[in-house]
């Protein structure tokens, strides 16, 4: 079997952390410097794909919807947003490390379809929590995967995502009637039930890493 190739690296700002590309045939990884595991790969992005698709179902019948989504990643959850909002939806993906975008205008892209091709996407290089401390009821969805869940892997300052002050600002942030989506490795009832103490109804899906019901189990919170 072919080995995998370094094609690209970045540091994640203010962590120091760097992060690997790799490539093998078609196949892409994402992995952090020093550490044998993966953080994501183009083979398995089933729950990737349900965190826009179990979103994007709340806000079906919504006219012009707005969507913002945490984190670039490899463009799964932007692809599954795109095809299930209609022409007139606008998806702002708000992403840290530049370099990732490029990595997905490159040949990263392919395997995603190159969401960022579409006129309806918006880039933000930044925090996402910039974004949502700046904007008052102004998407119906926000979907943010910007790390391993609550539990972070990658930079101490996105546990603020997960916190009960983040979880407010990401409320204040909706429209009404919209709807947040966590994307996580795994199981945290401590989260769950931070949610519900923020006054939202919390439904946590188990989804699979691989498409059709296969891979690791990780999990979607949608809090309305």
């Amino acid at each position: 079997m072919a080995r995998f190739n370094e094609i690209g690296t970045a540091i994640i700002p203010g962590q120091g952390t760097k992060l690997r590309l790799l490539q093998r045939n078609d196949e892409f990884a994402i992995k952090i410097a020093g550490n044998t595991g993966e953080l994501m790969n183009t083979r398995l992005h089933g729950s990737e794909d349900a965190l826009a698709t179990l979103a994007c179902k709340r806000i079906a019948k919504h006219s012009k919807a707005k969507v913002l989504i945490g984190g670039m990643g490899m463009g799964f959850t932007l692809a599954a947003a795109l095809d299930s909002l209609g022409d007139d939806a606008e998806v702002t993906v708000a992403e840290l490390v530049p370099e990732v975008v490029d990595w997905n205008r490159g040949p990263l892209g392919a395997a995603s379809g190159y969401p960022l091709n579409d006129s309806r996407t918006k880039i933000h290089l930044g925090d996402v929590a910039q974004l949502m401390q700046q904007q008052e009821r102004a998407y119906d969805a926000i979907m943010l995967d910007v790390d391993n869940g609550p539990e972070g892997l990658t930079r101490k300052e996105n546990d603020w995502i997960y916190s009960p002050e983040g979880i407010a600002q990401a409320k204040s942030a909706l429209k009404p009637k919209g709807i947040l989506a966590y994307w996580s490795a795994g199981e945290d009832p401590i989260f769950t039930a931070r949610l519900r103490k923020a006054g939202l109804q919390v439904k946590a899906e188990t989804v699979r890493a691989h498409k059709p019901g296969k891979g690791a189990k990780h999990i979607i919170w949608l809090a309305w």
